[in-house]
């Protein structure tokens, strides 16, 4: 059985739990979230488990 994991889903449930943690990180979790969805979508996620 072949499993695959998308890359940003994780980087999504991370965001948001350290949203819940510690709040004042948010703008600087928005920004690391943003450009790491935007290089994903640039790249394509099957780069980065192969």
């Amino acid at each position: 059985m072949n499993m695959t994991i998308s890359l940003v889903p994780i980087v999504s449930l991370v965001a948001g739990i350290l949203i819940l943690v510690v709040p004042r990180l948010l703008n600087f979790i928005v920004a690391i979230y943003l450009i790491v969805i935007g290089l994903v979508g640039l790249f394509g996620s099957g780069h980065f488990l192969r």
